[in-house]
C-alpha cells in the first residue's frame, strides 16, 4: 500500500532537485548578467547674472 502520510522533506527535495541539477552543470553561484551601466546624471547649470555698472563698450 502507498503511504498516505507525507513528510515535508520529500516534496521539498523534489522541488529543489531541478535547481540543484542546474547548479551542478552551471556552477555556483549561478552566472547572471552584470547590471546595466548607469547613465550619468545631467549637470545642473547655474543662472548667469548680469553685472551692473560697467558696460561692454568700456
Amino acid at each position: 500500500m502507498l503511504k498516505s502520510k507525507l513528510h515535508w522533506k520529500r516534496p521539498l527535495f523534489y522541488l529543489l532537485l531541478p535547481v540543484l541539477l542546474v547548479m551542478v552543470f552551471l556552477g555556483f553561484p549561478l552566472p547572471l548578467a552584470p547590471p546595466p551601466a548607469l547613465k550619468p546624471t545631467q549637470e545642473q547649470s547655474e543662472t548667469v547674472r548680469k553685472r551692473k555698472g560697467k558696460t561692454a563698450r568700456e
